[in-house]
């Protein structure tokens, strides 16, 4: 056996004694690998779309935590699979409404490669990762723990982020190969953004205000950076669902009230020039390029595409309208919402707007029942965040991409939990009452 096969596979038997040990650090490895793990394996063109088949540390390490976590089930019998919740239900329909369409599309000749069984596979690591994060939180100490991980991992690719900026390129998470994926590198800022901004505004303690406001600033600049039209469009319903949903509501609609009246000015005297061509750019029609026209108004080449390519999803969805094509069994396209509709037809489609609606119940459930301004900061910023994704959907594979999914369904499982960790913190000792002496 080669040695670096020796090396890999000694490191994923440590890594498998260590979370079968102590499950919580099996956490924080995913939570360090989901945007700084390195890809060490590929060939190009080798899946359907023309795409490669990558692999990355992370892959490698869910497989192999995931494995550890059954296992130590498996000896515990009173560590559960999974905790009773309202999403339950709408995953294990999205899960199978698309292992159904992909092996119907795979008998009939639409999917013609194993694509489409990795890309559903890539689907339930999402889930194990929910699942995962949710069994093993057991205070609200162990789960701020896990999210200051994430937010030092946010930081940590926000400054690899800022080092690419003078190249001139869009900036990308750091491991993205030759050209990056610049637009899954802004729907994850702007998600970090969201729950960064919600725990600023809810917060009553100013360290914690100050640490925020410092990450959302510090995040900012490589954001719009991505130049990443996908990312700018669902930034203004992410700032208005932060207004809706704070206590401090009044401040934040005055704010973003100025803002809109000076956003001209800001646009045009305070962005980078980079930025604006490429806003700019959304509206310039090229001679012998697709062009799309709304009355007047013509689209860029990239634009027109993905509006065609919508247009063809639908064209296809009505040949096959129940179950669709099977996942990667149509032409690839950068819009999540068609993508699903002519993947796995109205089953499908229907399966993940009833998963995204419990998302959002679930996380106005436990905005509902939490009383630390902290905890429902972090709840707050992430309504605030998914609200962002979605519109960031319209032009992105949003809910399909790894480098988001793994952050937003981590965070799915700490606004889950936190009510329920929060009813059992201890109550305050009381104080000790003083002798009150009457003397004449």
């Amino acid at each position: 056996m080669p040695l670096h096969y020796m090396v890999g596979a000694a490191f994923a038997f440590a890594v498998f004694i260590l979370v079968f040990i102590r499950t919580e650090a099996g956490l924080y490895l995913v939570l360090f690998s989901m945007l700084l793990s390195p890809e060490f394996g590929g060939s190009r063109g080798a899946l359907a779309e023309g795409r490669s088949v990558v692999i990355r540390l992370e892959d490698v390490l869910l497989i192999v935590i995931s494995f550890s976590w059954l296992a130590k089930m498996a000896v515990n019998k009173e560590l559960g699979l999974a905790v009773k919740t309202r999403l339950n239900g709408p995953i294990v329909a999205y899960v199978a409404t698309t292992l159904t369409a992909t092996l119907i599309g795979y008998l009939s000749g639409t999917v013609r490669t194993g694509a489409g069984w990795l890309y559903v596979l890539k689907y339930v690591e999402y889930f194990i990762v929910f699942y995962m994060t949710l069994n093993n939180l057991r205070d609200r100490e162990q789960a701020w723990r896990l999210m200051m991980t994430a937010f030092v991992t946010a930081a940590v690719v926000s400054v690899i982020g800022m080092a690419q900026i003078p190249s001139g390129q869009r900036v990308s998470a750091p491991f993205e190969g030759e050209s990056g994926e610049p637009n899954t590198f802004g729907g994850y800022l702007l998600f970090m953004i969201g729950i960064l901004g919600g725990l600023a505004l809810e917060t009553t303690r100013l360290p914690v205000r100050g640490w925020s406001l410092a990450l959302v600033s510090l995040m900012f600049l490589p954001f719009i950076y991505t130049l990443s039209r996908a990312s700018y469009l669902g930034l203004l319903p992410t700032m208005l669902t932060l207004a809706l949903f704070s206590r401090r509501r009044r401040a934040m609609v005055a704010l973003l009230g100025i803002a809109l009246v000076a956003s001209p000015l800001l646009f045009s005297s305070l962005m980078p020039a980079s930025v604006r061509e490429r806003v700019q750019y959304t509206f310039k029609t090229q001679v012998n390029q697709p062009t799309v026209r709304v009355g007047t108004v013509g689209f860029d080449p990239s634009t027109s595409e993905r509006l065609h390519s919508m247009r063809d999803a639908v064209q296809g969805w009505v040949k096959r309208p129940i179950f669709g094509f099977g996942v990667t069994g149509f032409r690839f396209m950068d819009a999540q919402y068609f993508r699903t509709l002519v993947e796995t037809g109205i089953v499908g489609l229907a399966a993940f707007l009833w998963l995204v609606l419990a998302i959002l119940r679930s996380a106005g459930d436990s905005l509902g029942q939490l009383r630390e301004p902290n905890d429902r900061g972090i709840v707050v910023g992430f309504l605030a965040g998914t609200v962002g994704l979605l519109i960031h959907a319209i032009g992105s594979n949003t809910f399909i991409i790894i480098r988001i999914m793994e952050p937003f369904w981590f965070f799915m499982a700490v606004v889950v939990a936190l009510p329920m960790l929060e009813q059992q913190q201890p109550a305050p000792a009381p104080q000790p009452v003083r002798a009150f002496r009457y003397s004449t």
